[in-house]
């Protein structure tokens, strides 16, 4: 029972803020005996700290305590094709150290070692020790195979689909690794901090190098039986003419929407030096023909991605996120016509808030939800160090 209250009032301080003995009891519903004893094993147990008095009337003023952020850690790593972000978070999820790199890596060894490097020397920077970091949250393309120790479906980082990479990388950056789709920490992140806040039903489409997308149904993640719901990159689109026999499928979509399939696009319009989907983007922004009617080709096909959503979700929301989505001004015009012609079932589409942390605000959401869990039992379990008091 006395775990039970001091969970109850340390979830307290930390949904609500700093408070007084009174207000915590009255917030709770438990005695103030019973709040006191509470608040004093949580701050010998460095879990809780007291933060001043304070006074709203005549009478004796009141002590403030509040969560200690500082009781743990949480590390959020983001690998990507181009790109490997991490970032340390405390338990308030306050960002003190981050670090970013160009993902060079093209084989399983060379990975793991950048992406150890990476996160060794950000949690250097945050100036904590490596048993502080309570629990690390990976975000990579593909469906985690937790037989295989790898990630299925990632045919943009062949290095992931390596049997037992899972492994190697939890062996890298340490132990209370969790595994998960880089498209629905995005979702997850949006919703945290981004342009779903409070959806219930939305989805969180990524459009970058590849496609891909993060489904939350009733304020859950929705994996589906085998954690591949959302993988849209295999929604099948345009001719099949090029399948081969025996060759693994290949996602249609994704081939179609993606970052190279913009200067495909471009090429096609006539705009013959096209090399980038960013210089693209800048020459519509200016007027450039060919790169207008690229744009709206990727539009469409974007809205082909959104009705087909709509027709078996129904979500409130989509959010548009990943490079490709920054540019949602342009795209907006062109994929909202297609959209009413394709289907009369058009959710609101807003571009996301988050832009390139979005999958890393993710992971740092989805390890404070595991962490707080973590560090309240591990410092409850340990023999206090220190003694406290208060009023």
């Amino acid at each position: 029972m006395r775990r039970i209250n001091q969970r109850a009032v340390l979830d307290l301080l930390r949904r609500g803020g700093p408070s007084t003995r009174p207000q915590v009891a009255k917030e709770t519903g438990l005695s103030k005996p019973t709040v006191g004893q509470a608040l004093l094993g949580l701050v010998e147990a460095g879990l809780v700290r007291t933060t001043g008095r304070t006074s709203s009337g005549p009478g004796r003023s009141a002590v403030v305590y509040e969560a200690d952020p500082t009781a743990g850690y949480v590390l959020g790593i983001d690998i990507g094709r181009k790109r490997i972000r991490v970032a340390v978070a405390d338990l308030a999820g306050e960002i003190v150290a981050r670090g970013e790199q160009r993902n060079t890596s093209r084989s399983v060894r060379g990975l793991v070692r950048a992406v150890g490097r990476l996160t060794g020397s950000t949690v250097a920077e945050a100036g904590v020790a490596t048993a502080d970091v309570v629990v690390r949250v990976l975000g990579g393309p593909g469906v985690a195979d937790e037989e295989a120790r790898c990630f299925r479906h990632a045919a943009n980082l062949p290095a992931f689909e390596q049997p037992g990479v899972l492994d190697e990388l939890t062996g890298a950056v340490g132990p209370d690794l969790i595994i998960e789709n880089d498209a629905n920490l995005a979702a997850v992140g949006e919703r945290e901090r981004g342009a779903a806040r409070d959806a219930d039903v939305f989805a969180c489409i990524t459009v970058g190098t590849g496609v891909g997308m993060g489904l939350v149904v009733d304020g859950q993640l929705f994996r589906g039986a085998s954690g591949a719901a959302g993988e849209i990159g295999y929604l099948p689109y345009g001719q099949l003419s090029d399948a081969r026999a025996g060759a693994p499928p290949r996602g249609h979509l994704e081939e179609a929407t993606g970052a190279e399939s913009v200067v495909l696009a471009a090429r096609r319009a006539g705009l013959a030096g096209a090399r980038s989907a960013r210089q693209v983007f800048r020459l519509a922004r200016q007027g450039d023909e060919p790169a207008l009617r690229a744009v709206e080709a990727v539009a469409t096909r974007l809205a082909f991605v959104i009705a087909s959503v709509a027709a078996v979700v129904d979500p409130r929301l989509v959010v548009l996120s990943g490079g490709i989505a920054t540019n949602a001004d342009l795209l907006r015009a062109p994929m909202d016509r297609a959209l009413r012609a394709f289907t009369p079932l058009v959710p609101r589409i807003v571009q996301g808030e988050l832009g390139e942390d979005a999958v890393l605000a993710g992971a740092i959401a989805t390890g404070l939800r595991a962490g707080e869990g973590i560090v309240f039992d591990r410092r409850l379990s340990e023999p206090s160090t220190s003694t406290a008091s208060g009023s």
